[in-house]
């Protein structure tokens, strides 16, 4: 019978414990490699240096002079019922958000309090962080109970205050259990010396607990990792790869991609150098055909088509924990990082700060300082599929990197209409701030015989895209009208060339490419370019930029946006532009117009 795993952190303020806590565990459950604690010790002797149990864990080289663990140390101890996995997050202030990556792993924690030093600010901060990532699970050891000479009444106090904490942030502790750590007192077995504590000692309470089982049960979600393509030996499979994050598929499923909605069927579930499978299922990394040819980008979530769905939006509300150098402030640009995906973000609103010291809080701070716990609203450039905090926990956390940098982490708790946003916010205040020139719209119509208007061919097919565009151009030219066609590599060289930066994304081409088609409109020209590794959603962000205009889309190919003229795939690009300059005539843009 396979044995029960089980993940637990430890944390707490520096030089509380944590360490020896471990060493400890490891030393008197026979989990250390044979020899290795008798030459700690023996190290410790040749140096004239006390051995503690502490050193078990110094992984890194400057951690023994340092004194401080400063990293996430991952180690193994066992007992009669289950494997366990510990991480020993570190309990500096300086290195909280290696802390944040070892606890989000995590089932269980382990928060330790010296019973001497009391309750300090990091032990409140960690308590917050780890209820704010999802584990609820905590157990509470005050240690160094032979430095109050294993006095009830000292642990009593510890417990009293920092239990009124926890209820505050609504955690409900498992147990708080006296120890000493270093003397081995009440971690494996009863201790002798604490006859007034009436509880299980730390390893019979842990070994009570249940484990999560894998998430077998819950919908089925696979992040997309890439999309693979072969072509050696006729292989004409297009794989779409992953780790499956919760529950369980089979070939022949029906399933959505989110957040772009597309749909199919599991073709078969590949693995590399093994035949396919039928099934597969959470934990597993797989790939996957589909009966139909689907353009997916990395980031998306791939959902049963039968089951519950993930959120999508691009606005959400999220417990945030910030540890970068720099505050988290409004109007600033960061990336997040959640699952696969990878997408621009930005503070759109602190609802509350949380003072670590005293549970205080405020709304009317403008920025998250570093280590501070907040409720904020953010806001994404383009919808992201994610679950909230309390239905899948994995795709609800999520990191945000500045400048190459994770400077904050947290999970989404709500999720928030797209009612408002940003860049709907921006086009409103542009356009109550719009200086319109002294010649009107009709008299530039008249001067030149059409409207302005912003045509977008969009499709797969990038060469006939361009290809359709361009004699778009020289048929509407030939006709006199002012047509002009954009291609984005002038764009994106043209108007990032002055900083030595080219935009190398969709969201920034499409807001360039929105600002300047605004322009062009507005001054009765007719501009013309091509899209083709843009989706829906891009296509809806022009549209909005380009207000009070509407944007003329012609899709190239399978019909995937709202398009206001589908080009087949048995046109010619000659036959496509009549088609293109007839509707332009019908809608009233091109006034004389002959064929």
């Amino acid at each position: 019978m396979k044995r029960q795993h089980m993940t637990v952190v430890i944390v707490g303020h520096v030089d509380h414990g944590k360490s020896t806590v471990i060493g400890r565990l490891l030393a008197d459950t026979g989990s250390l490699p044979e020899g290795k604690l008798e030459q700690v010790k023996a190290t410790c002797a040749r140096n004239a240096k006390p051995f503690e149990y502490a050193f078990l864990l110094d992984a890194l080289k400057d951690e023994r002079s340092q004194g401080i663990t400063i990293d996430t140390a991952r180690c193994f101890f066992t007992t009669a019922k289950r494997e366990y996995i510990i991480l020993d997050a570190p309990g500096h202030i300086e290195f909280l958000k290696n802390m944040v990556t070892g606890a989000s792993r995590a089932e269980t924690a382990i928060l330790v309090i010296d019973a001497k030093q009391g309750i300090q600010e990091n032990s409140r901060r960690h308590g917050m962080v780890v209820s704010m990532i999802g584990v609820k699970r905590i157990i509470v050891l005050v240690n160094k109970m032979d430095l109050v000479h294993f006095d009830a009444d000292a642990f009593e106090r510890v417990k009293a205050e920092y239990g009124r904490f926890l209820h505050e942030i609504d955690v409900q502790p498992i147990a708080f259990i006296p120890v000493s750590a270093f003397y081995g007192e009440n971690l494996i077995a009863a201790s002798a010396k604490m006859p007034w504590y009436k509880g299980r000692p730390l390893l019979e309470e842990l070994d009570t607990l249940t484990v999560k089982e894998q998430p077998v049960n819950l919908p089925f979600r696979l992040p997309v990792h890439d999309i693979y393509k072969f072509t050696e030996n006729n292989d004409d499979r297009r794989i779409i790869a992953g780790t499956i994050e919760t529950g369980k598929i089979k070939a022949g499923d029906a399933v959505t991609f989110y957040p772009s909605g597309k749909k199919s069927h599991v073709k078969s579930i590949e693995e590399f150098n093994a035949p396919a499978r039928r099934t597969a299922q959470s934990g597993e990394s797989v790939g996957f055909t589909l009966t139909d040819e689907l353009y997916l980008k990395p980031g998306e979530i791939m959902a049963l088509a039968a089951d519950l769905p993930p959120q999508t939006s691009v606005r959400f509300k999220a417990n945030i924990f910030w540890v970068g150098h720099a505050p988290l402030v409004e109007d600033k640009t960061y990336k997040l990082k959640l699952g696969t995906a990878q997408v621009p973000v930005k503070l759109v609103a602190i609802v509350r700060i949380l003072d670590a010291r005293d549970l205080s809080s405020t709304a009317s701070q403008k920025s998250v300082n570093r280590h501070d716990v907040a409720t904020c609203i953010l806001e994404t450039t383009r919808p992201i599929a994610y679950d909230l905090a309390q239905d899948i926990e994995t795709l609800s956390r999520f990191v945000i990197v500045d400048h190459f940098e994770i400077t904050g982490g947290g999970i989404i708790i709500e999720a928030l209409s797209e009612g408002a946003s940003t860049l709907h916010d921006h086009v409103s205040a542009r356009e109550k701030q719009w200086v319109s020139g002294p010649v009107s719209a009709a008299e530039r119509t008249l001067a030149y015989g059409h409207k302005g208007k912003f045509i977008v061919i969009t499709g797969s097919d990038a060469a006939q895209n361009s290809t359709i565009a361009r004699l778009l151009e020289k048929e509407l030219f030939r006709h006199a009208c002012k047509a002009y066609y954009l291609n984005m590599a002038n764009l994106n060289s043209g108007l990032g060339a002055e900083s030595g930066e080219v935009p190398d994304t969709a969201e920034e081409e499409i807001r360039l490419l929105g600002e300047l088609g605004r322009v062009l409109t507005d001054a009765g020209q007719i501009l013309i370019t091509d899209l083709n590794r843009h989706d829906a959603y891009d296509i809806e962000k022009l549209k909005a930029l380009l207000q009070p205009f509407e944007v003329f889309i012609i899709q190239a190919g399978p019909h995937t946006t709202d398009a206001r003229l589908t080009i087949t795939s048995t046109e010619t690009p000659t036959e496509a532009v009549a088609r293109i300059c007839r509707l332009l005539k019908d809608d009233a843009i091109l006034m004389d117009y002959n064929l």
